[in-house]
């Protein structure tokens, strides 16, 4: 059984060391080990602050701590958490590691389970229960750009040398209105610096 609590809901503190899936963030003293996207952990540097909204899972063999830069993404995983059985922590951190905010939510309003099942872990049918779970519970859910759009874009940037994360960010930073994946890709280069 997991139980979250409230109890470490924001850490602001020293990044003191790195490793592939989390963070130390020292604060008061206190080193508290950190899981975050991979977003969150290329903009986490050594010896530098960070801030963080977090969520604090207790199970009977782990207490967890997971960590994210904006407010908005927390309230995401909190809700893939406790509205979708057969969520947890790790999975809802998979599926914000690869999917930001809005790409979720136009792949729940278009019911585009394809966008999920790339998340390692999620297959068809939980991919399925996601949809079907959250429809009507994000806001701004809209039709949009779709979700593939989206992704052929991202694998795109990703081929000409960026990473994932700092490829997403461009990304994000552009208008959805604009949804031609060349077109897309030119403004996230632009932005992007090339």
């Amino acid at each position: 059984m997991v139980y979250d609590l409230d109890m470490i809901s924001h850490l602001s503190g020293l990044v003191i060391y790195k490793d592939g899936r989390s963070i130390v963030v020292e604060t008061g003293g206190i080193g508290y080990k950190v899981f975050v996207t991979g977003k969150t952990l290329d903009g986490a540097k050594d010896g530098k602050n960070i801030s963080l909204w977090t969520h604090f899972a207790v199970r009977e063999d782990a207490q967890t701590l997971y960590g994210f830069i904006n407010k908005e993404d927390l309230d995401l995983f909190e809700l893939l958490v406790s509205a979708v059985s057969g969520v947890g922590p790790k999975s809802a951190l998979n599926i914000l590691n690869v999917s930001s905010a809005q790409a979720l939510r136009r792949a729940v309003s278009s019911g585009d389970t394809a966008h999920l099942t790339r998340v390692s872990g999620i297959g068809k049918k939980l991919a399925d229960k996601i949809i079907l779970e959250l429809k009507g519970k994000l806001e701004g859910e809209d039709g949009g750009l779709a979700p593939k759009d989206e992704a052929d874009a991202l694998e795109a940037l990703k081929s000409l040398g960026f990473g994932h994360a700092e490829a997403r960010e461009a990304l994000e930073k552009i208008d959805n209105k604009i949804s031609d994946t060349g077109e897309r890709v030119k403004k996230a280069l632009k932005i992007l610096g090339k």
